[in-house]
C-alpha cells in the first residue's frame, strides 16, 4: 500500500467503505474455489470473465461458475450484455460495442488489464488527449491523460500514469506521492516521495524536461495541486469507482430458469410425450405432455380445499447451442381432476429440424423432481394436420379442441399501427396483416362500434379520428362463410410508451367448446420494461402460469359446454398488473355490463391553503350529474407512487426567470422523487420538448434543466395537449405542473380543444402564472385548466417566490384521499359527466376532476 498522510485516510475511509468489497464479497477459500473452477473452463470462458472482470458482480461470477454445461454458459453470457443494455428494444447492445471497443483499444496499446492505464480506459474511455513525457535519466517514463468534462465524474481531468524504475505496469501518480516520486532517484534524494521537496523536484523536471512534453506534465500538477491534496483522490475515487451494475432480477430469472436438480433431491416417476398438432407461421408447433401420477405428488390444503402444484422448466438446444427457454407453473384443483395422474401440457412453435428436449418439474409441495431429455425432430407442417394420437386417449380427446386450429392452419389477425407516426388525428389509415384459408370476412369497430366491413384484401381501414389525438380503441375480427369467428386482434389508437395492456385474442368472445380452448394472449408493455409472469384463469381459478412468451396455453374444462370465463393477467416486476377476459359457451343474448368505477383523487385544503388530515368516508358527499354517489372505497393516500411533470414555459419572456425557475424546479424534483416515484421534464417555446422522459434519477432530471436558453414564443394550449398525451397510459396518481409567464401564441389547437383534452386525461393540473404584468386572457386559461382538472392555481410576481409554491403542491400530492365509487349512470352514451365532491366539514375545500367522459 502507498503511503498515505493521516488527515488523508480519515477523510477517505467513509468513501473506502461505500466502494470496498462488502462482507458477502468473495473469502480467500471461496476465492481458491473459484481460481480451481476458472482453471477447468474452456479457453473462451477464460478470457470472457478477464474482459468483464470489471463488470461482474460476485454474485454473478458465482453463477457462472456454478454452470455445468457449455450451452447454460453461453446464455449466460447473453443474458449478461442483455441486462446492460441501455435501450433493449433495439436490434444494437451499445453498453457491449462500447465496452467491447474499449477492451480491444486496451489490449492494442497495453498489452494487458494490470496496467493502471487499461483500467482507466476500460472505466473511463480514451482520454481526449494522451500525452508521452519521455526525458532520459530525469523522470520516470510518464504519460499525461487529459478528460474533458464529458466523463463520469462530469469535470476536466488531469490524470498522470508513471512507470517505476522504467520497467514493469505503468501506476496512476497522486499527488500525496509527492512530485519527487516521478523523478529518477539518481543520487540527488528527490527520487523518493516527498524527498527534497515538491518544489526541487518540480524544478528538476523544468530543468529537464523541455518541450511541450515537459510543460504538459507540469501543467497537469499544477492543475492536480490546485484541486488539493484531499479533493483529488476524491475526484479519481469517482473515476475509479466500479460501474453501476443492474439490479440482481436478471440473474434471479436466469436461476430460476435452470434444468438441473438440485444435489441430494428426491425424483418422482412420469412420463413423456410429443407431438405436432400443428403450425404458427412458418413454425411447427411442437406438443409436449407430461404426465404425473396422483400418488406420487404431494398436494396444498387450505381450507379443506386441496390442489396439486408443478413447475415445469424446460430448455431446447439445437446444434448445441440453448435455443429456447420456458418456464410454467400449473394448478390443479383437487376437485376437478377426474383422472388419476395429471396432464401438463406445453406448446411451443420451432423451426423444422433436430433438437434436445431438456425438462424438469418440481412438484412444489412434494419438494421432489422429475427431469428428462430426449431428441426430437420437428417435421414441415403442411396442409390439414391429423390429430396427435398419444398413447393415452384422454389426454387426446380432452385436447383434441384446443389443437384444431393449429390442426386446420394458422388463422390470424393483427392490426399494424402507422409507422413512424405520433399523436394521430384527423384521417389515418390502418392496415390487418390477416392469415388463414378459412377467413371470409373482416369487421373493423371503433370503440365497440362496427364502422366497416371487408370481404375481400386488402385488410384496411381509414378513420376519420377528428382534430385531437385522442385515445381510442380500434378491433378488427375475421369470421368465417358461416359467419363463426375466427381470430380477433385489438389496439389502443393514441397509446403511448407508456401503455401496458393484455388482450386475448383467442378464443374470439362468445364461442362454444366442450373439453378444451386454446388461449392466446398478446402482453403491450411500458418502454424499456418486461413481463414477470402471466396468469391464466378459468373461472377464478388458476390454471397456468407462463413467465416468457408465446403467451398461449392450452386450457382443460371441466364441464361440457358449461358458461365459462377466461382472464389472462398479466405483470411487471414492480407488482403493477392488466388484465383482459373472454366469455365462452355464451348463451345468445348474453350481454356482458360495463362496471363503470370511477377514481377520485381529490385534494382538501383548509382556509389557509394547507392541507386537512384525519377525514373519513363520511366526511364527503359525492354527486355525478347531480345524482348522490355511494363510495364503495375510501382511504387517505400518502405512500401510492405519483408520476409528476414540469411544463416549463423557455419562451423568450422567461429570460430573467428562468435561472430562478430552474433552481426551483430542481428542489421540487429532489423533494418529491423516491424510488417509486417517476418525474418528468417538458419544455415549450414554440413547440414542446420532451427533455427528460419519467424517471426517477435526479442526475437525468437536473441534467434536462441545465443549459436551457430562454428564446421565440410561447405555443401554451399545444404544450398542454402534448404534456397530457405523454401521460397516457400512466395509472394511478398524476399530476402536471405548468409554469408560463404568458399567453398563447402559436397553438394549432384552439383554447376550447385543450380544456376537452384536459378534462379527458383524468391528469391533475397545477398552473402557476409567473410575472405581474401576465395578461387576463392568459391568466384565466391558467384557472381553468386546474379547476377542471381537480388541480389549483397560483400566481406570482417573481420567479424567486416559486419555491413554497412548489414546497405547497408537493405536500398536496402527498395528503389526498382516493375516493372510488361505482356510478349509477347506465347510459351507453359518452357524453362528459359532471362530478361534484363537497365536505361536510365547515371551512374545507375538495379539489379534484370537475367531471369525466366514460
Amino acid at each position: 500500500m502507498r503511503p498515505r498522510a493521516v488527515a488523508c485516510l480519515l477523510v477517505l475511509l467513509p468513501l473506502l467503505a461505500a466502494i470496498a468489497p462488502s462482507p458477502a464479497a468473495a473469502s480467500r477459500k471461496e476465492r481458491k474455489e473459484q481460481e480451481a473452477k476458472i482453471a477447468q473452463l474452456a479457453p473462451k470462458y477464460q478470457e470472457w470473465l478477464q474482459i468483464v472482470a470489471l463488470l461482474i458482480s460476485e454474485a454473478e461470477k458465482k453463477s457462472f461458475l456454478d454452470l455445468a454445461e457449455d450451452y447454460q454458459r453461453d446464455a449466460f453470457i447473453d443474458k449478461f450484455w442483455r441486462s446492460r443494455d441501455p435501450y433493449q428494444n433495439t436490434a444494437r447492445n451499445e453498453f457491449k460495442d462500447k465496452w467491447e471497443a474499449r477492451v480491444e483499444e486496451a489490449r492494442a496499446v497495453f498489452g494487458n488489464f494490470a496496467d493502471e492505464r487499461a483500467r482507466f480506459l476500460l472505466l473511463n474511455g480514451p482520454p481526449a488527449a494522451r500525452i508521452p513525457v519521455r526525458c532520459s535519466m530525469v523522470i520516470w517514463p510518464s504519460e499525461v491523460w487529459f478528460y474533458n468534462k464529458e466523463n463520469r465524474t462530469r469535470e476536466e481531468l488531469f490524470v498522470i500514469f508513471y512507470q517505476r524504475f522504467g520497467a514493469g505496469d505503468f501506476r496512476m501518480w497522486q499527488p500525496l506521492d509527492g512530485v519527487g516520486a516521478l523523478v529518477q532517484d539518481i543520487g540527488g534524494g528527490v527520487g523518493v516521495a516527498g524527498g527534497g521537496g515538491d518544489q526541487q523536484a518540480f524544478q528538476k523536471i523544468r530543468d529537464g524536461c523541455p518541450g511541450e512534453a515537459g510543460d504538459a506534465l507540469l501543467g497537469a500538477i499544477g492543475k492536480i495541486f490546485a484541486l488539493g491534496k484531499l479533493a483529488y483522490p476524491l475526484l479519481m475515487m469517482k473515476a475509479e469507482a466500479p460501474l453501476e451494475k443492474p439490479s440482481g432480477e436478471w440473474l434471479a430469472t436466469f436461476a430460476s430458469y435452470s434444468t438441473d436438480v438440485p444435489p441430494g433431491a428426491g425424483t418422482f416417476p412420469a412420463t413423456l410425450e410429443t407431438a405436432f398438432p400443428g403450425r404458427q407461421q412458418s413454425r411447427t408447433v411442437l406438443q409436449a405432455t407430461v404426465k404425473v401420477a396422483l400418488s406420487d405428488l404431494g398436494f396444498a390444503e387450505l381450507g379443506g380445499a386441496r390442489s396439486y402444484n408443478l413447475l415445469l422448466t424446460g430448455e431446447v438446444l439445437r446444434g448445441g447451442q440453448l435455443f429456447d427457454r420456458f418456464r410454467y407453473k400449473f394448478d390443479f384443483p383437487a376437485a376437478e381432476v377426474a383422472a388419476q395422474y395429471l396432464p401438463l401440457v406445453i406448446q411451443r412453435p420451432l423451426r423444422p429440424g433436430d433438437y434436445r428436449l431438456v425438462l424438469k418439474v418440481e412438484d412444489l409441495d412434494g419438494k421432489r423432481f422429475f427431469r428428462s431429455e430426449q431428441k426430437v425432430t420437428v417435421p414441415v407442417v403442411e396442409g390439414v394436420v391429423p390429430p396427435p394420437t398419444p398413447s393415452d386417449p384422454e389426454t387426446a380427446r380432452m385436447l383434441a379442441e384446443a389443437n384444431a386450429l393449429l390442426a386446420s392452419g394458422d388463422t390470424t389477425v393483427q392490426l399494424l399501427a402507422p409507422v413512424g407516426q405520433d399523436m394521430l388525428a384527423g384521417k389515418v389509415r390502418f392496415d390487418a396483416l390477416v392469415t388463414g384459408d378459412q377467413v371470409d370476412t373482416v369487421v373493423f369497430a371503433l370503440d365497440g362500434q362496427p364502422i366497416l366491413t371487408k370481404r375481400k384484401p386488402p385488410w384496411s381501414v381509414e378513420l376519420d379520428l377528428g382534430h385531437l389525438p385522442r385515445s381510442q380503441t380500434l378491433r378488427a375480427s375475421a369470421t368465417d362463410a358461416a359467419g363463426n369467428p375466427l381470430a380477433s386482434d385489438e389496439m389502443i389508437v393514441n397509446a403511448s410508451a407508456h401503455r401496458f395492456a393484455v388482450t386475448i385474442t383467442e378464443p374470439a368472445p362468445k364461442q362454444h367448446f366442450a373439453q378444451s380452448v386454446r388461449l392466446v394472449a398478446k402482453v403491450e408493455v411500458p418502454e424499456g420494461e418486461t413481463v414477470e409472469r402471466l396468469e391464466i384463469y378459468r373461472d377464478e381459478t388458476l390454471v397456468a402460469t407462463l413467465y416468457q412468451p408465446p403467451w398461449q396455453q392450452p386450457i382443460v374444462l371441466p364441464q361440457a359446454e358449461a358458461l365459462t370465463y377466461l382472464r389472462a393477467v398479466a405483470y411487471l416486476p414492480d407488482g403493477a398488473d392488466t388484465e383482459d377476459h373472454v366469455f365462452i359457451n355464451a348463451p345468445p343474448g348474453l350481454e356482458e355490463v360495463a362496471v363503470q368505477l370511477v377514481e377520485l383523487y381529490t385534494a382538501v385544503t383548509d382556509r389557509n391553503g394547507r392541507p386537512a388530515a384525519g377525514l373519513t368516508a363520511e366526511s364527503f358527499a359525492v354527486k355525478e350529474d347531480g345524482v348522490p354517489q355511494q363510495l364503495v372505497r375510501f382511504e387517505q393516500v400518502r405512500d401510492l407512487p405519483i408520476k409528476t411533470a414540469i411544463l416549463l414555459d423557455t419562451s423568450a419572456s422567461m429570460e430573467a426567470s428562468l435561472e430562478e425557475a430552474q433552481r426551483a424546479a430542481l428542489s421540487y424534483f429532489t423533494d418529491i422523487v423516491t424510488p417509486k416515484d417517476r418525474a418528468a421534464l417538458i419544455t415549450f417555446n414554440d413547440r414542446p420538448r420532451l427533455q427528460v422522459k419519467f424517471t426517477n434519477e435526479l442526475l437525468q432530471l437536473g441534467g434536462g434543466l441545465a443549459g436551457l436558453k430562454a428564446e421565440r414564443g410561447t405555443s401554451l394550449y399545444d404544450s398542454v395537449v402534448f404534456a397530457l398525451y405523454y401521460f397516457n397510459g400512466l395509472k394511478g396518481q398524476r399530476a402536471l405542473i405548468v409554469l408560463s409567464d404568458g399567453k398563447d401564441e402559436s397553438s394549432k389547437f384552439k383554447w376550447e380543444d385543450t380544456l376537452d383534452f384536459a378534462r379527458r386525461a383524468g391528469v391533475a393540473i397545477y398552473t402557476i402564472g409567473l410575472g405581474e404584468d401576465l395578461e387576463r386572457e392568459a391568466k384565466k386559461a391558467l384557472e381553468k385548466l386546474a379547476e377542471e382538472t381537480g388541480g389549483r392555481s397560483f400566481f406570482v410576481d417573481e420567479a424567486k417566490e416559486l419555491a413554497p409554491i412548489y414546497q405547497s403542491i408537493q405536500e398536496e400530492l402527498r395528503s389526498q384521499y382516493l375516493l372510488v365509487y361505482q356510478s349509477t349512470n347506465a347510459k351507453p352514451d359518452k357524453k362528459f359527466r359532471s362530478v361534484d365532491v363537497k365536505v361536510k366539514e365547515p371551512g374545507l375545500e375538495a379539489h379534484t376532476i370537475r367531471g369525466y367522459y366514460p
